[in-house]
């Protein structure tokens, strides 16, 4: 009998991070479809005729991984998470390169609703909208970690609750009240306290 695929990925990537360089191998076929969706999400708020593709996102997170490598996995929640936020990261560089305004002066409203990409606005500038995590992170570290995860890493409320090791009930508290201080922030442009 097979084990399930949360624990085969588990395993994985324990396995990759002692050394055995055959279960990343292994790893990317059970991993890579949700990469994809996660660097859809990411990609459907860019620009039209952005000099990444999804596939290209996908494998530059690929790539930035291996600096991971030595990560101490805890599962497969952790490991999304991870590659959502390098995910990120890779965007903000390219952002950032290309001389975006900063502090999101002009920028386009971000809508941070729960279905997670279903928003009517699909041109968020990912550089106000990080620079506002930044300080949402500088006021409550958590609370931009549950958006990271939630809203970038597509992660449910349980895999949340998992990784940041908190309950259910505190994730969700979290994502409402940090929902609204980044609304408010990318709408006013001002400095608010959570």
């Amino acid at each position: 009998m097979t084990e399930p695929p949360q624990l085969e990925i588990t395993r994985l990537l324990g396995a990759w991070a002692s050394g055995d360089e055959l279960a990343l191998d292994q790893l990317t076929p059970l991993v890579y479809e949700q990469l994809r969706r996660v660097a859809r999400r990411y990609m459907a708020d860019e620009r039209s005729g952005h000099v990444l593709q999804t596939t290209a996102l996908v494998n530059e997170a690929y790539v930035r991984l291996f600096d991971c490598r030595e990560l101490k996995w805890q599962d497969r929640a952790h490991f999304y998470a991870v590659c959502a936020q390098l995910m990120r990261r890779i965007l903000i560089d390219i952002a950032r390169s290309n001389h975006y305004q900063k502090r999101g002066a002009g920028a386009a409203h971000v809508a941070l609703d729960e279905a997670l990409g279903a928003s009517q606005q699909q041109s968020a500038d990912i550089v106000a909208l990080n620079d506002a995590l930044g300080g949402l992170e500088a006021m409550d570290a958590r609370k931009s970690r549950v958006v990271e995860l939630r809203f970038f890493g597509g992660l449910s409320v349980d895999e949340t609750a998992v990784v940041l090791k908190v309950s259910k009930e505190t994730v969700a508290r979290d994502w409402r009240l940090a929902k609204s201080w980044l609304l408010r922030e990318l709408s006013e442009g001002g400095r608010h306290g959570v």
